[in-house]
């Protein structure tokens, strides 16, 4: 049998590089010698200009120190219009390094001077100010730094003349230059050789790896063959990922849109079945008190980023029909095509009755799991019948997510902290399935965490997950402490992986945003009609500065915080009253929570004490509009405000920021955010606060409200950039592309 040729040809790289090595030391040295005279040259003047500048400062020091001395001195005499000072500079101008101390009066005309004066000083040439000056010049062959001080002599008004002489300054920069050089020369060489040997050693393995026998394709025939070296497959596993990367590295600068990532879904995942799993569905029905049935679209950032994504996909969302007329716009399968004018994809409603909606949603998720994720200082509130309930509803979905699978390996998009058993609950019955689950609140740190009864099996349920989302950096890192504080696992912390049960889930960081453009836009008024309708609707004059705080009631949010921050405001700057309002869109949420009624409460009473302290007949100047808003009347609230005020205390990533940014096509209006809103991360040029600190929310109000029309500009350019590249079709783009490697990773032993 004829032995198969495994190496490369002699002609090819293992070539190229054989002759690099024969031919490289030479032209290395040369390299090098060349490199360190460059670096030499280039370094050598700097050495010397910062130790000129040392030099020049210390004479500085000395010259202000002989003015002070003379000044004090000079304020305990009794001068009279004709008395000669010069022996009294005589007396002083005894330093080694002071050559001469003079006085020029008002007229420019040298008065007094010590005997080393230079004969070509002249007060006429010198910068004479009201100010301290210092001049340094070429006088009679010396290099002079002149120190120029206004000083009163009796009545007349003239400059103090502190000479140095320079010539010292001089020689140390030359030795300095002289030992920079040396010094330079010597480290050059000295790293140069190190990086030589390295350079040599690195190319002779690359060498042997490129002309080793290739492993992809040894057979029985080569049986005694070496293996391949660690170095040799983690290049060839390098070379794979570039070359299957390179799509996804391009689509970083590409605009993503729905074009975009249907394209991505066609190429990397054709024929896939989309399904997502949230509690808040898109489209409620509802029943008005007319009898009439209503659409009403959830103020949810949740939705907001979920649904343009569905729209492009399609697929199924399934979800809690909590609408009092879900039931009669539904086909005999629960299910009903969405959106109403132009259908994209199919919405299926899961009923859950009230006992259910109280411990499961209204008990464990809002009551336990909420509060213990944002730190917001309300204690969470654990029941264990509550925890039946969780469990039984996770349950109730998963069942329903196998029964609209119409195959065995779908993709299942849980969301948030309702279904934190899901994940685990579906791969026990679709064990193909791939399940990205994204938590769209803060994780907290392992210690806060573990206040949690059944932490162990909220972890666990998660991990039951394909990849497990996350906002940011920092709470990925927090549920990876988590993970290894409570649970028996294999943490891969140079792959945020967790190996679980022989489950590998990867833990990522996907910041969630919102479409772009937003299609709310597609029928909004240009600004200025949006302007004075939100005015006249509100009853305000034209002129006055609105900012908006637009959120539904929640403890997180800081809502008490910004308005306690306008008091502040008015109570530092009472020339603003009647100048501005701050109109509060806050939507009931949770109502029947102790909390959240209590907060709806508060605030309440907080509007009405600070309308009473600063308000008059005609202007409140606090605005609390209770009541959902739809998004034609959020928009129009963004385009016709000064000022964006969002102050959470803690949130995931707050998407009515970059609403805000996304909704000022003219490039006006501050966003003024919290540190604590994952969103203040990608917008760093909004004005970023600390809601706690209510003076400086007071003084960033003030800011935004006066800043230049220029500065504005600015920082929203920067900003909607950032909106528009890092868009809601990104965000889903990212999840997808992690999980087409997911799925291409697990056909490969099968292929085999």
């Amino acid at each position: 049998m004829t032995r198969t040729d495994l190496s490369l040809p002699a002609n090819g790289l293992g070539a190229r590089l054989g002759r690099l090595l024969k031919n490289g030391p030479v032209r290395y040295g040369l390299i090098l010698v060349g490199s360190c005279l460059v670096l030499v040259l280039a370094l050598a003047p700097l050495a010397s200009v910062l130790v000129e500048g040392w030099a020049r400062q210390d004479v500085d020091l000395r010259s202000r120190l002989v003015h002070r001395s003379v000044r004090e001195q000079v304020a305990s005499l009794t001068v009279t219009a004709d008395a000669d000072l010069t022996p009294f500079f005589e007396h002083l101008a005894d330093d080694e390094r002071l050559l001469a101390l003079g006085y020029c009066s008002d007229a420019s005309t040298l008065r007094f001077a010590t005997r080393q004066m230079p004969k070509g000083m002249d007060c006429a040439g010198l910068p004479l100010r009201k100010s301290d000056a210092i001049a340094v010049r070429r006088i009679d062959g010396l290099h002079v730094h002149v120190g120029i001080y206004p000083m009163r002599i009796g009545t007349t008004d003239g400059h103090l003349l502190v000479l140095h002489d320079l010539a010292y300054v001089d020689e140390r920069v030359a030795t300095a230059r002289v030992y920079t050089i040396l010094a330079l020369a010597i480290a050059v060489v000295g790293f140069g050789i190190v990086a030589a040997a390295i350079a040599f050693i690195v190319v002779r393995r690359w060498t042997r790896m490129f002309t080793a026998p290739r492993p992809d394709i040894i057979g029985p025939q080569a049986p005694n063959l070496r293996r391949v070296s660690p170095i040799s497959r983690e290049f060839q596993a390098l070379v794979r990922e570039l070359t299957s990367d390179r799509r996804s590295a391009d689509g970083i600068h590409v605009d993503w849109s729905p074009d975009t990532l249907r394209r991505l879904l066609t190429e990397e995942l054709p024929g896939a079945e989309v399904l997502v799993v949230s509690n808040r569905e898109p489209y409620i029905h509802n029943r008005s008190e007319a009898g009439a049935i209503e659409l009403q679209l959830p103020a949810s950032g949740l939705v907001s980023a979920l649904e343009p994504v569905m729209r492009t996909c399609g697929g199924t969302w399934i979800a809690h029909g909590s609408g009092s007329a879900d039931r009669e716009t539904v086909d005999g399968n629960d299910r009903i095509r969405v959106p109403p004018a132009s259908p994209d994809y199919t919405l299926r409603r899961v009923w859950l009755g009230d006992d259910e909606v109280a411990g499961y949603y209204y008990g464990f998720a809002n009551e336990g799991l909420w509060p213990l994720c944002h730190i917001a200082f309300v204690r969470p509130t654990f029941r264990e019948t509550d925890w039946d309930l969780y469990k039984a509803v996770n349950e109730r979905f998963a069942d329903v997510v196998v029964a609209e699978a119409g195959r065995d390996d779908p993709i299942v998009l849980v969301q948030d902290y309702h279904f934190a058993l899901l994940p685990r609950m579906i791969r026990k019955r679709l064990p193909k399935a791939t399940i990205v689950t994204f938590w769209h609140i803060p994780w907290p740190n392992a210690e806060t965490f573990g206040i949690c009864p059944w932490r162990e099996e909220i972890i666990d349920g998660l991990l039951g997950s394909s990849i497990l989302g996350f906002h940011t950096r920092q709470h990925c890192n927090n549920f990876l402490e988590a993970t290894d504080r409570f649970m028996e696992s294999r943490i891969d912390r140079e792959h945020d992986s967790v190996t679980l049960g022989g489950l590998d889930t990867l833990i990522r960081p996907y910041p969630i945003s919102i479409e772009w453009p937003p299609a709310a836009l597609a029928t909004q008024r240009p600004i200025a009609e949006c302007r004075e309708a939100v005015r006249a609707r509100l009853g305000l004059p034209s002129d006055i500065r609105l900012a908006i705080g637009i959120e539904r009631f929640d403890y997180t949010k800081g809502i008490l915080d910004r308005m306690t921050a306008v008091d502040e405001l008015l109570r530092r700057r009472p020339d603003w009253k009647e100048k501005v309002v701050f109109v509060q869109a806050a939507a009931p949420s949770r109502s029947t929570l102790e909390a959240y009624g209590a907060l709806q409460a508060e605030a309440i009473r907080l509007a009405a004490e600070i309308d009473a302290r600063h308000g008059t007949e005609t202007w409140q100047p606090i605005r609390l509009v209770i009541r959902h808003h739809d998004q034609a009347e959020v928009y129009e609230l963004f385009r016709a405000a000064d000022v964006c005020v969002v102050s959470s205390l803690h949130d995931g990533m707050n998407l009515v920021a970059k609403e805000f940014v996304a909704a000022r096509d003219d490039e006006r209006g501050v966003l003024v955010l919290s540190h604590f809103a994952g969103a203040s991360r990608e917008l760093s040029e909004a004005l970023i606060v600390n809601p706690y600190d209510t003076g400086a929310m007071a003084e960033a109000l003030l800011a935004a409200l006066t800043m230049p029309e220029d500065e504005q500009r600015d920082r929203l350019v920067l900003m909607r950039e950032v909106v528009r590249q890092r868009n809601v079709h990104r965000w889903a783009a990212q999840m997808l592309l992690d999980v087409a490697r997911i799925r291409k990773r697990e056909r490969i032993p099968a292929r085999g």
